[in-house]
Parts: C-alpha cells; structure tokens; sequence
C-alpha cells in the first residue's frame, strides 16, 4: 500500500497500458499532476467518478462517491502554456483505493496495487484461447470497420498481441462503451473473463450499429427531396417503429389537441363534422408540409370565432336612453331607434335585431353614436372601414386554395369581438368600390339580411356561422353611393346637420372639457365664453359637423398652455375681443352686398356631402345671336335643368314682359361660381329661371331670399331633397326667407325648431309665385 495523488475521472475510465493525454482545467487536477511528477515514483491514481441515476455526478468529498478500482498510471509529462496546462501519462497497473488522507490541494489517498493475475486459462485449452483472442479480433475489426475507424498503422500493433489481460485493455479504451461497462472491464481482474467479457460488450455494440445503419438506410429510402427537417422526424419514425411503440408525433399531438377543443365547443353537426376531417388530414400530413400550416391555420381561425360566447345584453329602455343622452347631445332619431329597438327586446327576447344605416354630413357623431349604442347594450363593438374596397374578397374571404388565404373582414370582425351578439359597424358603406375583382356591395346583402344570415358561409372557412344576434349599423355621408339592394336591407336613419345652437352646446359639454383634459388644463385655467364659440362657429366654420370646430378649439387650448408654461399668466379668458389675437384672422366673412337686391343674381340652395350651403346664380344678358352657355363644372342634369328654364321663358315671354325674340339675338350665359367643384341635381331649376327672367327685364332680385326646387316646362314647383340641411345652409349665410315648392311642405316639420323659428318658409306652386315673392318691386 503506497500514498499517491489522485485525479478524479468524469465519464472516463482508463485502462492499464494506455497512453492518454489529459487537458487540465482545474486547480484540483493540476494539483494533483504536480505533486505526481515531484515525487519519486511519478505515479497517480487515475479514479472515475460514480454517476448517480439522474446523470449528474456526485460530491467527490467521500470515498463513497468514487469508484473503488481505478488505473494507477505514471506521469510522463507536464506542459504549462498560455493556452493552458497538458499532462501525458501511461497506465501501468490496476490500484484500489482504501481512504482518502487529504483534499486540498491535491486528492492524496492510500492506495493498494492490483497486480495482473496469470492467464492460467481457468480450464481453457490454449485452441480455445486462440479462438477466443481470434474472435476478439474479428469483432473489434468490425467494429472499426462499422465506426469508419479501421487505420492499418493503427490497427498493426493490436494484431500482436495474444495475452488476453493486454488485449481486453487496449481494446476496451480504443472503443465506444458506456462509462459503467468501462469500469465494469477495469473491476475484471480474471484475464479470460474479462475478454469474454468484451466480446460480449463488442457484439452489443455492434448490434447497435447495424440497428443505427437499418434506421439510416430506411431513412433514405423514404425521404423526399433531401430535407433535412424530414431525414430527422423519419429516423425518429422508424426507431420508434423499432422499439414496437406506436407513432404519436407531434402532428397526432397536435391533431388530438384540436380534436378536444372542436369536441369541447358543442358545435353544429356540420360544422363539428367538417372541422374533424380537417383534424384528420392533419393527422395524415407531414407535419413540415405546406398542407399541415394550412389546415392549422384555418383549425385555428375557425376555433376563434365565438361560437358559445356572447356578452349579457342590456335589455332596459329607460336605462339605455340615457346612457345614450349622457353621451351624445341631439341626434334624437337615433336614439328613438334604438329605444324602440331595446323596448321590443325588453317584450320578445327573441327578436333579430335589424340593420341601421345612419346617413348624414362628417363630423356628424355617425361613429361616435355607434360607439355609444354598444355601450348602452353592453355589446362588445368591432369596426369594419370599407372606404375604397374593390375586391369582394375582402368581404367573404378567400378560397383556401390561394396562397395567404384569409377569413373575410366580417368574420374578422366576428372574432375580433369575441362575442357573437356584436355591434358590428360598417363604416363608410357608401365609399364602397368595385371592378374586374367583383362588387363587394353584393356580398354584403347576405350579412345584413336579417333572413339569411343566420347561416352567413364565408368563402375561406366553407362553413355557416350564425350571425342572427348580431346588430349591423352602417354610416354613410349619402345615400347616393350606395347600391338600391343593400338601401332596400337597412333601416335609414338621417343624421342632419348640427344647428349652431347645438354646437354651441355640444363645445360645452363635450368638445371643450375634452380637449382641456387632452391638453392638461384645468377648468379655472382657460375658459371660452358663449360669445366667443358662438364667434367661432360663424367666423372660422363653415361645416355640418363639429371636427373643425374642435380643431379650433383645439388650437385655442395649445395657445393657453403656450401661455400658462412660460409662466407669463395663470389663466386664459376667451372673449370675441381676443379671438382673432388666438385664432387669427376670420376665415370666413358673410358677403353683406350679396343680400342687397342685384339684376341676375339668385341664391340657391344647394345639399352636398358635408351639408347644405348657398350657391349663387349668375346670369348676364349680352346681345349676340341666342347662344344659351353655361360654365361652372356643371352635370348633366343641371344643363338640362337649365335648358327647361330656358324653354319655359321662351312660351312665356309675353306674359313675363321679355321681348319674344330674345333668344335669336341676345345671348344668355348662366354661371354658377366656385367653377372647381362639380355640381349636379335639378333642384336648381327654380333660382336659374328667376335669374334669367331678372337679366332680360331688368328687376332686380331680393338678397335676402334664396330658393330650392325643380322646374318643368309648363312651370310648375316640383319637391326637391335635403330640405333640412340646405334651410341651415341658409341661415349660416344671413338668409331669412326660403322658397320652397309645396311639395315641400311636410318636410318644414322635420326642421329644427330653432331654425324654422329664424327662417320664413314661402311654399310655391309654380313659376308664377316665385317670381312674385323674389323679383324686387
């Protein structure tokens, strides 16, 4: 028993008669190399270290830990480089360790040499033990030959040696074994027995081998194209195939995770049994094919959609009447819809819900109220914006067969709500467009048909989804864009103008305290009076809505906060004194001249897309040879308005005092200013009559009038449109009596009170009495 250091071995085992070469990378094992090459002997017991089941190795403090049988090995050499620190050292003999004498710096330990018994043959005939040193041989060859590792000058010296003891060692550290059969051959100490051993050991491995090559052969058989994704989950097939387990990849895990969900959801029978067939083709396709990512995809878009989930809805008249009056001020059409609407479901639970469409100028609250009715009904809201959409697609999905095919924007809108009895809104429906593509305005008449959308099948997911208990509400800026099947499908809702009263109520209750919070004021920081709003509206808007008037407002409160951070002053008092030192100069100023009588000059009053407004009729009367011209970017139909009047005053110009032969040699040109914007509609017809007849006789006509209405040729008032936004166009400009044809009368009605208190309405039957109330006398 001699003391020695000793060098603890992770995952390695060495064999006597081996030469190994160790890179030390601890202050342990350097330590241990150096106290071994400074003693006499030069000798070092080289111990692997125990593994324990979970693969981690154990605390090398005790000998219980270590195995008890290692290689006591002689140090040759020592290298200390930059790079670091290199030993060599030849294995000599076997060594049990009896106890460990010391740990720092180096392991020390007591340690008993293990000389190598005799190969007395253990009643073996020395044929049998050629044969058996034969056989070793030939499998190590094999092995050598499987692993790729057969180098002749490699192999030469092995082929030399017949002692069986030297033979098992070198072998046993040339090949691959795991490090519990390597210690078992080290712990060996019979000769014989230890080489039977590795014959055993060897023909394991090479089973192994021949499995590993079958596994690799069959691979490559049935890969395709030479991904390398496929070669890795094909070898996993087949070895699993090998072990007799069967195959749940991750593509059966998969399939059976949206099996349970799609089983989990109480689905339609229709839709239950397409959405299993889906599952099971992907359970049959390759999980790294194009096929597996879409059919995932579209489990997945199809699983989204809320089939079982839909929020409690509100069904309370009173109390949704006001949640919608504390948010929104006027609009009382709206809000007696949707009143009425709430009230039926209060009565019949069962009732659909119906399809609004809310029609009206920008700046409106057409959103904005949309907002608040999915409030009110607690139902969640989603937002389609269908400005510029030429592609029906868009609407009704894409067939799965396109590459980056994708569910419609309805369904989208479905599943982005989360809820199947959603306030879906279909903003800007009239802005609608459509070419070679399709016509999405036809695939919405399923969705927003009460009586078929129940079973609404989009193109991508191919199956029905009940969109009965959705509520559908559209805006548009008129009606005029938007095609007669889908108007014929919803309920119109007119949203007018606001009237300047009303601004004046929606910049105090709603416009100006949120742009103060926007903008970080307070309430005794910055305050705009009545007088001043007022100001704004009349002299820097022009506008149905209230966007530009909160821009201003808007622009107002920057300037406050300009003022009150550079610390000059703590408050800001809006006044009409100050508002254009805030503001700047008045962007709009009313034409005094244009309300004094003028020959030829007749306000009309035209409806637009952002409201009603004034527009002006001029005609001069120059002598020539009876051209008729008309300028001003007009349509066709206000050519042929103003071709009527043209004929009318012709078979009527001995009663008019005109002289019958005006038209062959006076030349009449009909202008309507602002010549850049088009302008369209027969509702002109009344005002280019009356101007035409006040340039050939010479009367002037009243400024403070202005009309609306068509003309036919015998001269009657035919009813017009948007009486109630061009009467506000009218006392936005200082007017204060309109005619009106007598078809018109009903709609006065509809006209803000307010505004039929400042206005004086003349309903007219004919040419005759427009001429009487305008021409001046």
């Amino acid at each position: 028993m001699r003391s020695m250091p000793i060098l603890i071995l992770r995952g390695l085992t060495v064999f006597p008669g081996s030469r190994v070469n160790f890179e030390l990378d601890d202050q342990l094992a350097i330590s241990a190399f150096n106290a071994a090459i400074s003693s006499r002997s030069k000798e070092i017991l080289l111990l692997s270290e125990k593994i324990d089941d979970a693969g981690d190795l154990d605390s090398p403090t005790d000998i219980d830990s270590l195995y008890e049988v290692g290689t006591i090995a002689k140090v040759r050499q020592v290298l200390n480089s930059p790079e670091g620190t290199r030993a060599l050292c030849a294995g000599e003999s076997r060594g049990k360790l009896i106890q460990i004498t010391k740990s720092s710096p180096a392991f020390i330990g007591k340690v008993e040499k293990l000389p190598e018994p005799e190969d007395d043959g253990s009643g073996m005939s020395a044929e049998e033990i050629s044969e058996l040193i034969a056989k070793t041989h030939a499998l190590r060859d094999r092995y050598a030959g499987m692993m790729h590792n057969d180098n002749e000058e490699a192999v030469a010296p092995l082929k030399e040696i017949s002692v069986p003891g030297k033979l098992s060692d070198l072998i046993a550290q040339d090949i691959f074994l795991p490090p519990d059969r390597k210690q078992t051959l080290l712990e060996t100490f019979e000769p014989l027995e230890r080489l039977k051993l590795l014959n055993q050991y060897l023909l394991d491995a090479i089973a192994f081998l021949e499995v590993d090559y079958q596994i690799r052969l069959t691979t490559v058989q049935h890969m395709e194209n030479g991904q390398r994704e496929r070669i890795l989950r094909e070898q996993l097939n087949v070895i699993r195939r090998s072990l007799g387990e069967t195959l749940s990849d991750e593509g059966d895990n998969e399939s059976e995770s949206y099996r349970e969900k799609i089983l989990a959801l109480n689905l339609p029978e229709e839709v239950q049994d397409k959405l299993l067939k889906e599952c099971e083709r992907l359970k049959k396709a390759h999980p790294a094919s194009g096929d597996a990512s879409v059919i995932a995809n579209y489990l997945d878009a199809c699983l989204g959609l809320p089939w079982n989930m839909s929020t409690e809805e509100r069904i309370d008249a009173a109390g949704t009447r006001f949640i919608l009056d504390a948010d929104h001020y006027g609009l009382e059409k709206v809000k007696d819809r949707i009143t009425e609407f709430v009230a039926v479901r209060q009565i019949s639970p069962q009732t659909k819900g119906g399809i609004l469409c809310l029609i009206g100028p920008p700046g409106t609250g057409k959103t904005s109220i949309a907002g608040g009715i999915a409030k009110a009904l607690n139902r969640k809201m989603a937002r389609i914006s269908l400005g510029g959409i030429h592609d029906e697609a868009d609407i009704r999905g894409h067939r799965k067969t396109y590459v980056g095919a994708m569910p419609g924007r309805i369904m989208e809108a479905v599943s982005r709500a989360g809820s199947k009895n959603a306030l879906i809104l279909l903003d800007e429906i009239d802005k609608l467009g459509h070419d070679y593509r399709g016509d999405p305005a036809a695939a919405l008449l399923e969705a927003l048909d009460p009586e078929q959308n129940a079973t609404f099948r989009d193109h991508y997911l191919e199956i029905p989804f009940d969109l009965s208990g959705t509520l559908f509400i559209t805006t548009a800026n008129s009606r005029d864009g938007i095609p007669e099947p889908l108007l014929d499908r919803m309920e119109i809702i007119e949203i007018p103008s606001y009237t300047d009263e009303e601004k004046l109520i929606i910049s105090k209750k709603y416009l100006l305290p949120k742009q103060r919070a926007k903008h970080g004021l307070q309430t005794r920081q910055i305050r705009v009076f009545d007088e001043a709003i007022r100001a704004i509206i009349a002299d820097y808007t022009r506008e149905s809505g209230v966007r530009t008037l909160e821009r201003e407002l808007a622009s107002i409160c920057r300037k406050a906060a300009v003022k009150i951070a550079g610390g000059s002053i703590k408050s800001v008092n809006v006044r009409t004194s100050n508002l254009e030192e805030i503001l700047g100069p008045k962007k709009y100023k009313r034409d005094e001249e244009s309300l004094n009588a003028s020959v030829g000059l007749v306000h009309g009053l035209a409806w637009t897309s952002v409201g009603g407004e004034v527009l002006d009729v001029e005609v001069n009367v120059m002598d020539g040879t009876g051209k008729l011209e008309l300028t001003g970017n007009l349509g066709d139909v206000m050519k042929e308005s103003a071709k009527a009047a043209h004929s009318y005053i012709r078979a009527k110009s001995q009663e008019l005092g005109i002289d019958p032969m005006f038209y062959k040699d006076k030349d009449i040109h009909i202008h309507f200013p602002e010549g850049a914007t088009p302008k369209d509609g027969p509702s002109a017809g009344l005002a280019v009559t009356t101007a035409v007849v006040s340039a050939l006789t010479g009367k002037p006509v009243r400024g403070d009038i202005a009309m609306t209405g068509e003309i036919t040729l015998r001269g009657r008032a035919l009813p017009i449109g948007g009486l109630r936004e061009k009467s506000m166009g009218a006392l936005r400009s200082g007017i204060r009596t309109v005619i009106i044809p007598r078809g018109n009368e009903a709609d006065v009605a509809e006209i803000d009170p307010l505004v039929r208190a400042e206005l004086n309405f003349i309903p007219v039957s004919s040419m005759d009495e427009v001429l009487k109330h305008a021409l001046s006398k």
